[in-house]
């Protein structure tokens, strides 16, 4: 964050509070080295307000140290537009330029767009409404929904789908586009997750969308027009190493149990067992998939000094805590040490059934075939260890991480102190 922002027109203090029921909007437009097509830009969004929208609203012009003439073209609009005001950086970083004006705003609503306008201006009431009246927490734009209209290469289209795929199924994100440059929250949801987001650039949307998810609130997500700004100044190759980056920051700090912000919202039913199977069943698999590609390495590791039993014994125990626990806060979503040693120990259960099938399957070869070598027990252990998948995957769904469990558990609890008081 810049310690020596500029403030320029319209700054939040000097704009009145809104009467009662009389809305305000921020858009923040944040900008690098983009003189060529600022005015124009900020013209057209201004007008279009201006002729369309029912609320209040401002456009903020965040200049992330430009080195052009960004932000003199950014003064001038402050300066002729009542609604514009300019903001500069000392520091790049679109999320740093987001966490300046959000954090300091005064509006109902906070938002963003990029500069160059790829979404179309009209999904943006339909971004907004349901947090002006208090339906959603958050809402995004999404090029991935199906009712949306996207023109851009295959590159970029190939490395945006893989992108939230990988979200989806490591992550257990539930959003389908995190990276559209089109998105809002209510304020005082904005603020309180700020708190909780390290990211100062690209990372910085997805990271904010998860920490919502973990959060338990509710994300809009709007169908957009989209066409792909040729002139692009992202750096691609950059931007998903980076974001590749803080996903597994983020992954870390979720494992660890740290980081969550506390989120002014209306009691709701939190997020922390999701429960549709089209959701869960991605990310068992890549879970499954890692687990068993490490199972089957550590066991081979373990063959070397001890028969094949005891390191089928070893990989599969070792291999099912780390699974359970990664199913635990991935595929099912649930976080924090509440319950967590039950869960361990009623895996063990799945643990047991796997050991069975998978000591019965190497018994039946070894017993049949004369000294098998490394393959044949890598080809038995694979196939058993693909049957016990599925019925670990049902002891899961269905008993050990079923939601009905936690809330009866929880109601006994508080009859239980009712009882006692």
């Amino acid at each position: 964050m810049s310690s020596n922002p500029t403030l320029l027109a319209g700054s939040p203090a000097a704009v009145p509070g809104p009467p009662a029921g009389d809305h305000l909007v921020e858009i923040v437009v944040p900008v690098y080295n983009e003189e060529h097509v600022l005015d124009a830009s900020v013209r057209r969004l201004h007008t279009y307000l201006k002729q369309t929208f029912p609320y209040r609203f401002r456009i903020t012009v965040a200049d992330n140290a430009s080195v052009d003439g960004t932000w003199k073209a950014a003064c001038r609009l402050a300066d002729e537009l009542p609604e514009v005001r300019a903001v500069h950086l000392d520091l790049k970083g679109r999320g740093r330029a987001l966490r300046k004006v959000w954090s300091e705003s005064d509006a109902d609503v906070v938002s963003y767009m990029d500069v160059d306008l790829s979404t179309g201006l009209d999904a943006f009431l339909p971004l907004v409404a349901p947090l002006l009246s208090g339906h959603s927490d958050l809402a995004i734009g999404s090029r991935l929904h199906r009712g949306s209209a996207v023109v851009r290469g295959p590159k970029r289209e190939f490395i945006s789908r893989t992108y939230n795929l990988l979200l989806r199924t490591t992550m257990a994100a539930r959003f389908t586009d995190a990276q559209c440059g089109f998105k809002a929250a209510r304020t005082e949801v904005a603020k309180a997750l700020l708190t909780g987001v390290e990211d100062e650039a690209w990372f910085f949307d997805t990271e904010l969308l998860l920490l919502a998810e973990r959060t338990g609130l509710r994300i809009h997500e709007v169908p957009v027009d989209w066409v792909d700004d040729p002139d692009s100044r992202v750096d691609i190759v950059r931007t998903v190493l980076d974001d590749l980056k803080g996903m597994v920051r983020v992954a870390g700090r979720v494992l660890r149990g740290t980081g969550g912000p506390t989120v002014p919202v209306a009691a709701r039913t939190p997020a922390s067992a999701t429960t549709g199977l089209r959701r869960q069943l991605p990310a068992f698999v890549a879970v499954g998939v890692l687990s068993t590609l490490a199972y089957l390495v550590l066991y081979l590791l373990l063959r070397q000094i001890s028969p094949a039993w005891l390191a089928n014994a070893v990989s599969l125990f070792l291999c099912a805590i780390a699974n359970t626990a990664a199913n635990r806060r991935f595929t099912f979503g649930i976080t924090g040490t509440k319950d967590a040693l039950r869960h361990q120990l009623e895996g063990l259960i799945a643990f047991l059934i796997g050991l069975v099938v998978s000591e019965a399957a190497l018994a039946v070869v070894h017993a049949s075939v004369h000294r098998p070598g490394r393959l044949v027990d890598l080809g038995t252990l694979f196939g058993a260890n693909a049957l016990s998948t599925v019925v670990r995957f049902l002891l899961m769904r269905v008993w050990i991480f079923h939601p009905r469990r936690s809330a009866q558990r929880a109601g006994a609890g508080g009859g239980k102190a009712a009882e006692v008081s």
